[in-house]
C-alpha cells in the first residue's frame, strides 16, 4: 500500500510580514555548531567551556563552504579575522548578505559588509562586526504595503548605505508561512538570468 500523504496546512495571507531592503550583494552564512576540533574546511574551532562542547565555525556562499584559500569575495577571510567575535551568533547558521566595495552595485562603499537577514532576531544586539539588513515595514501583509515600500525606496534611495540612489528592491518575508518573496525596482519581470543576459 502507499504512504499516506496529508495535504499541507496553508497560512492565511493577511497575516504580519516583515518588508526589508534587499541589498545587491552575494548571499553568505556563518555556521556554528558543535564538531570536532580543526574540522576539515572550519574557519576555526573552539572548546566551549559553559557546555562543555567543542565548537566549530565554518563560512559559506549560496552554494558551497568557502575557505581563505578558496573564497567569495573574501567573506571567508572576513570570518576568520573577526571569529572572535561572530562566536556571539551562538550555534546555527546565519544567513546574511556580504556586500559594499567590489561586489555588485558597490553602493559607494569604500569596504565591505555583512548583512544579516534574521532582523527580529539581530535588530537590538549582534556582533560589532555585523550589520543587519534595514526593516522598512512590519505588519499585516498586503500588495499595497508591499508596492508603497518598493516605490517609497525608487524614490529615497538606500537604507542601508544612505546616499545610493540605486537601491535593488525588497524582500517580504510572511511570517505564517515562513516564505520570503522578493520584488525589485528594475526588470521586476525577468529572472535573474534573463536580466543578466539582456545587461551582457
Amino acid at each position: 500500500m502507499t504512504d499516506f500523504q496529508d495535504f499541507p496546512k496553508m497560512a492565511r495571507l493577511s497575516r504580519e510580514c516583515i518588508i526589508t531592503e534587499k541589498i545587491d550583494g552575494t548571499n553568505a552564512q556563518v555556521y556554528i555548531a558543535p564538531g570536532f576540533p580543526n574540522a576539515p574546511g572550519c574557519i576555526t574551532s573552539w572548546f566551549d567551556s559553559d557546555t562543555g562542547t567543542d565548537m566549530v565555525m565554518y563560512a559559506g556562499s549560496r552554494t558551497r563552504w568557502i575557505t581563505p584559500e578558496e573564497d567569495n569575495y573574501g567573506f571567508a577571510a572576513w570570518v576568520k579575522a573577526n571569529a572572535e567575535d561572530l562566536k556571539s551568533l551562538g550555534a546555527g547558521r546565519h544567513f546574511g548578505e556580504w556586500w559594499g566595495a567590489g561586489i555588485q552595485r558597490r553602493y559607494g562603499l569604500t569596504e565591505k559588509r555583512f548583512s544579516l537577514f534574521n532582523v527580529t532576531r539581530w535588530k537590538d544586539e549582534r556582533p560589532g562586526c555585523c550589520w543587519v539588513v534595514p526593516e522598512l515595514f512590519r505588519g499585516t501583509f498586503s500588495t499595497e504595503r508591499a508596492e508603497f515600500a518598493l516605490s517609497n525606496l525608487a524614490a529615497t534611495g538606500s537604507v542601508a548605505s544612505i546616499g545610493f540612489d540605486r537601491p535593488e528592491g525588497i524582500v517580504v518575508y510572511h511570517v505564517a508561512a515562513g516564505m520570503g518573496f522578493k520584488k525589485t525596482i528594475e526588470k521586476d519581470e525577468m529572472s535573474k538570468q534573463q536580466a543578466a543576459a539582456e545587461a551582457a
